[in-house]
């Protein structure tokens, strides 16, 4: 199972930039789902301000699961 882009299928890594409602943010941590019913987690941290952290759905990035076989 990996994490994709949905806009180009290329795999999400850690490092990479993103943007949550027009604030750059860089991939920090990738939580994959732990049941079914999960999405897993995305944590972020401020592109400008490394001490502010967040933790967001995969599709608030855009990005989706390939290759799951727990559902």
């Amino acid at each position: 199972m990996r994490l994709v882009y949905e806009v180009n299928n290329e795999p999400v890594q850690t490092g990479d930039v993103v943007h949550v409602r027009n604030e750059p943010f860089t991939v920090w941590m990738i939580t994959e789902p732990h049941k079914p019913s999960s999405t897993g987690r995305v944590t972020l941290r401020g592109f400008d301000d490394q001490r502010y952290i967040r933790e967001f759905f995969p599709n608030v990035i855009g990005a989706m699961w390939v290759g799951r076989t727990d559902q």
